[in-house]
């Protein structure tokens, strides 16, 4: 179409660290409004709804986030290979892509909906979510669960708006979605006083209207593909994505249960533990943002770049992620070690909720500046489509060094959310010294490549 470029940019030409953040700021922004989610939900049940209402809140949001994150992982492969065609020229082949994916997903979201409607107490028990708080969790798992579908397509309309180099629409997609959950929350919990269950019920009704009106605006875009109704079915263009896909998100899998144990060691340890890890959390979420951006960008910019056969602008926007990365870092790093009660106090006024947040977020403030590096590392692996180091690097980083490393902490006599917080960094730099590995294997087989070709 005539106006395509509207929607889709061209990262193989100009400046990399321009581009990389004209397209990383709104995918941040996007990730900021996302956080928000859980963020606005935990405040607002906070300060209107009960204290066991933090503890259901902060355990099933663990929960929902898990499905989120997997979904998210999985669309990251819709997203690096609608970016490959983009880069090869070859946009005939997008529109295979996404009616697959459609058929895919619509059939996810439906056994997704079916597993956590039916295995919600079963979830929360194996986050040893506190007796007080049991069943107000698994009614926020359930409702939650309930509204998965909506949860699914707003990140499957992202991830291909991601593909196209176009990060902006999905900044407008949650930027509405924020709103109508703010206001859902004040009107459900604060006013009608459901509390758990309006918090959720908020959750999802935002996500709805997201995705209605998403729809609405894309059908009056120029989009830099065709697709037909004989594109949407069950085809082999389905492979592509998931060969990249699967492998993120089964990482993304595992990665995140480690941490769904790491919550269930501290869920152990009383309801105060618990609800400062849980508040900890949602700080951390917002730590995470510019690293999981990076990633995200990173991998759409590679991706890209692979396709038209610029491996040197790969490798340099990888070095350039890491540098913006560490610089932000550097500043979380210290907000978070130095005055981690001041975010904490955001979401509740409970003085020992605060002190047992700011304690995790001591000892987890590292990660602010190490993951951005691990992230750079992935996002450039994801693009390139080898995401078998990263399932790997993933699995290990989990269950050979946090899960354990939480485990023997916790053990310690007086032990603290700091030394449990601790093991969160420590298996970012194994990330970094794994990677760093697999990066000097790949330029060595790279280099010998392109000498064959040369001879």
């Amino acid at each position: 179409m005539s106006n395509a470029n509207e929607l889709s940019d061209d990262f193989t030409r100009g400046s990399i660290a321009g581009k990389l953040l004209r397209f990383m700021i709104p995918i941040l922004g996007a990730l900021v409004l996302q956080a928000m989610y859980g963020a606005v939900d935990l405040l607002v049940v906070g300060q209107f709804g009960t204290d066991t209402g933090i503890s259901a809140v902060a355990t099933g949001s663990n929960i929902i986030n898990l499905v989120t994150f997997v979904i998210t992982s999985l669309t990251m492969g819709v997203t690096v290979v609608i970016s490959r065609f983009l880069g090869e020229r070859k946009p005939e082949r997008i529109g295979k892509v996404i009616g697959g994916a459609i058929c895919f997903f619509a059939l996810l979201s439906a056994v997704l909906m079916i597993l956590l409607l039916a295995f919600a107490p079963v979830f929360s028990a194996w986050l040893n979510a506190p007796e007080a708080a049991f069943n107000l969790t698994v009614t926020y798992v359930r409702i939650c669960g309930a509204g998965i579908v909506f949860v699914v397509a707003y990140n499957v309309i992202s991830g291909i708006f991601r593909g196209l180099g176009n990060s902006r629409l999905p900044l407008i997609f949650v930027a509405i979605a924020c709103v109508t959950n703010i206001v859902g929350d004040l009107l459900f919990v604060a006013v009608f006083h459901m509390n758990v269950a309006g918090a959720a019920l908020a959750t999802i009704l935002a996500q709805a209207v997201s995705v209605v009106l998403s729809w609405m605006i894309i059908r009056r875009q120029n989009l830099p593909f065709t697709m037909s109704r004989k594109d949407i079915g069950f085809h082999r263009e389905i492979l592509f994505f998931l060969q990249t896909g699967v492998p993120i998100a089964f990482q993304e899998l595992l990665t995140n249960i480690s941490f769904l144990i790491l919550c269930a060691i501290i869920n152990g340890i009383g309801l105060e533990a618990s609800s400062g890890y849980g508040i900890a959390q949602k700080v951390v979420a917002f730590v995470m943002l510019v690293p999981s951006s990076l990633m995200q960008s990173m991998s759409a910019f590679v991706g890209q770049n692979v396709g038209a056969g610029r491996e040197d602008r790969a490798r340099k926007a990888m070095y350039t992620g890491m540098a913006i990365g560490a610089f932000v870092g550097i500043f979380i790093f210290a907000v978070s070690f130095f005055r981690g009660d001041v975010p904490s106090a955001l979401f509740t006024s409970n003085p020992e909720y605060i002190a047992k947040s700011a304690e995790y977020l001591k000892g987890f403030s590292p990660e602010a500046i190490l993951t951005c590096v691990v992230f750079s590392f992935i996002g450039f692996f994801n693009g390139h489509g080898k995401t078998m180091p990263v399932m790997f690097q993933g699995i290990t980083a989990s269950f050979l060094v946090r899960v354990p490393l939480s485990y023997l902490f916790s053990l310690k006599p007086n032990a603290t959310l700091v030394d449990i917080g601790l093991a969160v960094p420590a298996a970012s730099v194994y990330g970094i010294l794994f990677f760093t590995v697999c990066y000097i294997f790949y330029l060595r087989s790279y280099r010998k490549k392109m000498e064959k070709m040369k001879n």
